[in-house]
């Protein structure tokens, strides 16, 4: 998978890794900045996801249009994207116009104009982007969620902000942000496919080796001895129940990360899974069901999302609490163990064939661990996951203290009402 991965720190504390890929004619560079929602004060909630779009928006030296078109218009591909800890800025080109997509990222990252036209424009953007999430159930009980497993806390937010935060929003916030978030030590370039590391770093440093070095503002920390909010349910115009179950783990640094990785893909990951066999396959209570687990530096969550029958949704989420308990009752079957090990390595494995995926690969785990961790690494702690391991996780995080229900639900009728939600999470043990 990884041949050969090169690491170099700027004398400013900017961080460059590279992994080459000689059999490739592409290159995929992203530009990660570890500043995200987690990272903004209540009043400016969204402006990591704002600051994100305004970079497409113009340079001193380019316009919108010719930001895209100096990688579009070389048959290449730009995008970016924000999470609760990062902001990434990538693109993926031809290995000879490597140069040139740096070029542009670069430039977005250090020259933004940010205008106050622009701002007002963009913000009526969000706006109906947020709209267009509202009107989506599904996107609706996860938020639901993140706001009762981290309550009063930044991680609960919205990563887009809520429409008073980002309507409050002005040109001179964006660039006092980005002044403040934006610094070297929280600065990685990762590039993937046929690249040179000594080019790239020397791409890296012409561009960004001038910059100051400075401190980043602390971000508020997690308390785990916070209360989760065990049940939120709000009603819709909609035809079913949308449930998502979330149970709130440790954070990325946690060993146990392993054993939470095999667990989730035996309880829902995929069409194999006990969710997917049980509540779909046996009862055809859902359509859609899956389960995915999210860690952040200091806390994350396991979540059981799914889209119910409306008049049978108490059924459901019997049949989901009851495959859950089973993990803390009952070790897990060795052959099922085994087909989840399998599924991870495998799924791992295929999903580091490209120069897109190395990339953001060794960009992540730079910012996120700081340091680049080998897949092989992962492979031998996932194989060495045991029928043990996976019970001891579920009897210490199953439990009513530790669980949030959310659920969207049909005003005309048939929805999960809170007290059969309330008894779901009764079963559990205090």
């Amino acid at each position: 998978m990884f041949t050969d991965v090169k690491q170099t720190r700027l004398s400013n504390g900017m961080r460059v890794i590279t992994s080459r890929i000689p059999h490739v004619q592409s290159a995929a560079v992203g530009l990660w900045v570890g500043a995200g929602s987690r990272h903004e004060p209540e009043r400016l909630g969204g402006i990591s996801h704002f600051l994100e779009h305004m970079l497409f928006k113009g340079t001193q030296k380019r316009s919108a249009l010719e930001i895209s078109r100096a990688i579009e218009g070389r048959g290449g591909y730009l995008n970016a994207f924000t999470q609760e800890e990062s902001t990434c800025y990538y693109a993926r080109v031809g290995y000879d116009r490597l140069p040139v997509a740096f070029d542009v990222l670069a430039d977005m990252l250090l020259h933004a104009r940010c205008s106050a036209a622009d701002t007002a424009k963009e913000k009526q953007v969000i706006l109906e982007e947020m709209r267009m999430y509202a009107d989506q159930p599904q996107h609706v009980v996860q938020e639901l969620l993140q706001q009762s497993v981290w309550p009063k806390h930044p991680l609960g937010r919205p990563v887009i902000g809520s429409a008073k935060s980002v309507a409050a929003i002005s040109s001179e916030d964006l660039l006092r942000y980005k002044s403040q978030a934006y610094v070297p030590s929280r600065l990685v370039a990762a590039f993937a496919g046929l690249v040179d590391h000594e080019a790239c770093v020397a791409m890296v440093a012409s561009a960004f080796g001038s910059l100051a070095a400075a401190k980043a503002p602390r971000i508020q920390s997690f308390r785990d001895t916070v209360k989760p909010i065990s049940v939120v349910q709000t009603g819709r115009e909609i035809e079913q129940n949308h449930l998502a179950i979330g149970v709130r783990m440790f954070g990325r640094g946690d060993e146990r990360r392993s054993v939470l990785r095999v667990l989730n893909v035996i309880l829902g990951e995929n069409m194999s899974s006990r969710l997917f066999q049980i509540v779909r396959e046996k009862y055809g209570l859902a359509y859609s069901i899956h389960s995915s687990a999210h860690l952040q530096k200091d806390s994350g969550f396991l979540v059981v999302q799914a889209g119910l029958d409306r008049e049978r949704g108490a059924k459901a989420l019997q049949l989901i609490g009851r495959e859950m308990l089973r993990f803390a009752e009952t070790p897990v079957k060795a052959a099922e163990l085994k087909r989840a090990k399998d599924f991870v390595v495998g799924q791992l494995r295929l999903g580091l064939e490209n120069t897109s995926s190395q990339m953001m690969w060794i960009g992540d785990n730079l910012l996120s661990h700081g340091r680049f961790i080998n897949p092989n690494e992962v492979i031998e702690k996932v194989r060495a996951v045991t029928t043990d391991d996976i019970l001891r996780l579920a009897q210490s995080y199953f439990r009513q203290s530790r669980l949030s229900v959310a659920a969207v639900t049909p005003m005309q009728g048939g929805g999960l009402q809170e007290t059969v939600l309330q008894e779901a999470l009764q079963a559990f043990p205090a």
